[in-house]
């Protein structure tokens, strides 16, 4: 189910209006939780099958490693089920790309054998619900949290309707003891938290979820045709009108992804729940490092804690380290999708922190450098970090590994012309339009923090107002077609 269509609002309606109406917690659980099933089962059908097998799977393992004593047999149980959840993933997400890169390797070497591709459909979310579900056996078998209580408590946590198509993505021991919580009554006692809909929560909640949708209908959708016209077939274009499609293609994917991210967030705070944030200011970021600690943040983190430490962080030697950090590029590049051109999006951003990595280890006087602190030395920081950071949107955004090439070049090696770029500004004056007015609200919120924090507490009038202006934008300008959002596909 799309958040952008009428059918998430009467949805998301009668979800309020059920939790108003319950006020036994077993039963609320009980309706989350099948709500939750519903919400997936409308966009994937009978491949829900595929997230109960994942949640029965992970629960009885986490429960396994609960019970055993010895360390040894933990970690064997603990790949148990790893591998089933790997494996899984890589079956229904990798099983065709590696059909079609062993037949092309048996063409060049004229082997003579072809293996017919299976044409499996890809699983929604998929990619999401399995790195759930790994937090959950891990932080068992590190000693952070206990099994959950009931097979209904964990499931609840797998498939958490707002966030569970793309993310954020949670961690079992930050969001079960939510469901846990106790409320003080001094004449009842403690009595195991409901699910009630509060003031400040609701007003918060909607704030988010307003933004959410004007990022995503109002700015991506309507910036992507710019997008979509240069690089659905770059090949032509000269260099300037290739960055403008790169700069086009940033601000939509990070309206589509944080405009998602802001609707989940504001969906599970209007229901009592704290999920985190995703997204803080990336395009404002100062070195590659920064960047991932502002963009996808539950991915980075998750990358961070569960691949790359495991590796050996930086704990071993320096070039280790450097490995380590293209290894888990690479295969969060890969995370998102199983083609060439998500290698090489992993890759760059794997090139780009090891270089990092390697000037602040040869030259450690430059990160306390006072330059750095200045204004020109923050501006220059972040608009280097920022071309780097486009340059490797374009393997993300050209599927075709030649265009993407080719689009790579011109960006790097400017021609200067200038006939394609006046056409496209003639054709697309309303994306570039838009452009324009993102660039100038994106640096507002920069120079002004807590906007969103600000606007909810304003008083109902004044904050009813901006929500109404907001949501008439995003109504004007939705044609009634509703987009996908673009992480819908990993």
């Amino acid at each position: 189910m799309l958040f952008n269509t009428i059918d998430f609002v009467i949805f998301f309606i009668v979800v309020l209006t059920v939790f108003v109406i319950i006020k036994r917690r077993q039963f609320q659980h009980l309706f989350l939780l099948s709500a939750s099933y519903f919400f997936f089962y409308y966009s994937s059908n009978y491949l829900i099958t595929l997230l109960i097998f994942t949640t029965m799977w992970d629960f009885y393992f986490g429960n396994m490693i609960s019970k055993v004593k010895n360390v040894k047999n933990k970690k064997i149980i603990l790949i148990v089920s790893l591998a089933g959840n790997l494996g899984l993933l890589g079956f229904f997400k990798y099983a065709d790309f590696a059909i079609a890169q062993f037949n092309f390797l048996g063409q060049q070497l004229d082997l003579g054998t072809q293996i017919p591709l299976l044409h499996l459909a890809l699983p929604i979310a998929i990619s999401f619900y399995t790195f759930h579900s790994i937090t959950y056996t891990v932080s068992i078998y590190r000693g952070q949290m206990e099994p959950a209580k009931s097979f209904t408590e964990y499931a609840i946590f797998v498939a958490f309707f707002p966030q569970l198509v793309a993310g954020p993505i949670l961690r079992a021991k930050e969001f079960l003891p939510q469901l846990r919580e106790k409320i003080e009554n001094f004449q009842t006692g403690s009595k195991l938290r409901l699910i009630t809909i509060e003031k400040n929560n609701l007003k918060f909640g909607i704030t988010l979820m307003a933004f959410g949708f004007l990022k995503k209908m109002f700015f991506a959708d309507n910036i992507a045709p710019l997008a979509n016209e240069v690089f659905s077939f770059p090949i032509g274009f000269e260099s300037f009108a290739i960055i403008l499609g790169t700069i086009a293609f940033a601000i939509q994917i990070y309206c589509d992804f944080s405009g998602y991210s802001d609707i989940a967030l504001g969906a599970a705070a209007i229901l009592g729940f704290k999920i985190p944030i995703n997204f803080n200011k990336p395009y404002f970021s100062t070195s590659p490092s920064d960047f991932w600690k502002r963009w996808h943040i539950s991915l980075s983190s998750w990358l961070r804690d569960y691949l790359y430490i495991p590796l050996g962080g930086n704990r071993k030697s320096r070039i280790r380290t450097y490995l380590n950090l293209i290894i888990t590029m690479f295969l969060g590049g890969l995370w998102h999708g199983a083609s060439w051109n998500f290698v090489v999006l992993g890759l760059l951003h794997g090139a780009y922190l090891s270089v990092h990595k390697i000037i602040a280890d040869r030259f450690p006087f430059l990160g306390n450098h006072k330059f750095f602190s200045t204004k020109i030395g923050k501006i220059i920081s972040i608009l280097v970090t920022q071309y780097l950071v486009f340059l490797a949107w374009i393997p993300f955004r050209v599927n075709d590994i030649d265009h993407a090439l080719y689009s790579m070049q011109k960006f790097v090696f400017i021609d200067f012309g200038t006939d394609g770029l006046k056409s496209l500004i003639i054709a697309q004056k309303i994306p570039i339009a838009l452009i324009g007015i993102f660039v100038v609200l994106h640096f507002i919120t920069y120079i002004k923090p807590n906007t969103l924090e600000r606007l909810s507490n304003a008083r109902l009038i004044l904050w009813g107002l901006i929500i109404t202006i907001i949501l008439a934008l995003v109504v004007f300008f939705y044609d009634g077609n509703p987009e996908d959002f673009i992480y819908f596909r990993f």
